[in-house]
């Protein structure tokens, strides 16, 4: 029975956790090909920076909403429904002729990015045994940054032995290929039903859980903690060259480095975070780490051979406090309402996303590449704080006294 058991978990860990590997891949759809996108459409790089935009927007707007329609007709026709959206982008991105096509090929890809933490999350949490979840939600944060660091190397390669619109084309197979997998396994996917109403019972509005503070403090943690997250993606390369004065190539380097070491630390978080009772204190050490380490790097005080290890502790530091930031979260969620709570908390790190760019891009307007780091640590300790909030709030009162 155990092994079944085992078996059964390792299963949906396993499908829920390539679904997010393709989401993350979407991410960085358009991104990874603005090398051709721009010359091809002659675009500026405000315009570039709009298609991005127009997907966080959409992808946070939709995430909220999605989590509604999750607890009403169930997570796997949901996340069915996301992978179909994503391989049309796909599909209308490659045929695209003008740029209005490209924002509405951005528009689809973010609708159908929305879908997947409050599927995926909603999946995990119904149908995985609680001894396995935080190794599920491990697996769930590191195939994020393997489809985050798989996307250029694919679609940079393809576009550059044939075209962008070959790339783009070839990548709708990816949600093509997994919507296939997950509606062969729906079964072993389908969450529970909604739970019914006993005679004699008041029905509880589906917006009761917006009442919640615990629910706004998860969404202000995400919200924090991906600014930090998008300065680091967006303009750590940059930074480092400008601070340092190290080769593009090296700095590149650091960047990977850091996403790498974020799955590593993602890995060792759900081991850490299946033995923890208090998951903020987990989230508490290691952002605390991460900030100290960025400020440090924003002081520009060690040499330039240093910048890839830093940038790697600094991943290997955020990675370790995401399998607790989702146990954190799953405590606050009612049983009831677990893809609502998701897809409003997660609407909250597609903000960050949009946010993030527009600011650290001013800063790298004003040349002061150091502010980057600065208000990486910066954030990173603000999102503390609102864990520690949300972990005080859940422990019992004698606990929070100890």
């Amino acid at each position: 029975m155990q092994s079944a058991s085992l078996r059964q978990d390792a299963r949906v860990i396993g499908l829920v956790g390539l679904a997010h590997g393709v989401s993350h891949f979407y991410h960085l759809l358009l991104a990874a090909v603005f090398p051709w996108l721009k010359p091809a459409f002659d675009l500026t790089y405000s315009q570039l920076g709009l298609l991005m935009t127009v997907f966080f927007i959409v992808s946070g707007v939709g995430q909220a909403l999605a989590g509604f329609v999750v607890d009403r007709v169930g997570a796997s026709r949901v996340l069915m429904g996301g992978l179909a959206l994503l391989g049309v982008a796909a599909l209308l991105l490659a045929g695209a002729q003008d740029y209005p096509m490209l924002l509405c090929g951005s528009l689809i890809a973010g609708m159908g990015n929305a879908v997947f933490h409050p599927a995926d999350y909603t999946i995990l949490n119904q149908r995985v045994s609680k001894a396995r979840l935080a190794h599920g939600f491990s697996v769930h944060g590191v195939s994020g940054s393997l489809g985050w660091a798989a996307a250029p190397v694919f679609l940079g390669g393809v576009a550059a032995m044939s075209d962008w619109r070959t790339a783009v084309l070839a990548a709708a197979a990816i949600p093509s290929t997994m919507l296939l997998l997950v509606f062969l396994n729906r079964a072993a996917l389908r969450a529970d039903p909604p739970a019914r109403v006993k005679p004699g019972q008041k029905e509880e509005s589906a917006f009761a859980f917006l009442r919640l503070p615990t629910v706004w403090m998860c969404f202000s943690f995400f919200f924090l903690s991906s600014i930090a997250l998008a300065g680091i993606q967006s303009f750590a390369s940059s930074s480092l060259v400008a601070m340092y004065h190290v080769s593009l190539a090296s700095a590149t380097t650091a960047y990977t480095a850091f996403m790498l070491a974020s799955a590593g630390g993602m890995l060792a978080g759900g081991f850490i975070a299946a033995r923890a009772l208090n998951h903020d204190r987990i989230i508490t050490i290691a952002f605390a780490f991460a900030a100290a380490l960025a400020v440090l790097l924003a002081m520009a005080l060690t040499p330039g051979w240093m910048v890839v290890p830093l940038m790697a502790a600094i991943g290997f530091a955020s990675g370790v406090a995401g399998p607790s930031r989702d146990l954190l979260i799953r405590s606050a969620a009612p049983s009831n309402a677990t893809g609502r709570v998701f897809g409003v908390v997660y609407s909250g790190l597609d903000t960050g996303l949009a946010v993030g760019p527009l600011m650290f891009g001013a800063m790298m307007d004003a040349d002061r590449p150091s502010w980057v780091f600065l208000c990486v640590g910066l954030f990173y300790a603000l999102s503390i704080a609102t864990a520690v909030s949300v972990g005080v709030s859940k422990r019992p009162q004698g606990l929070q006294k100890a």
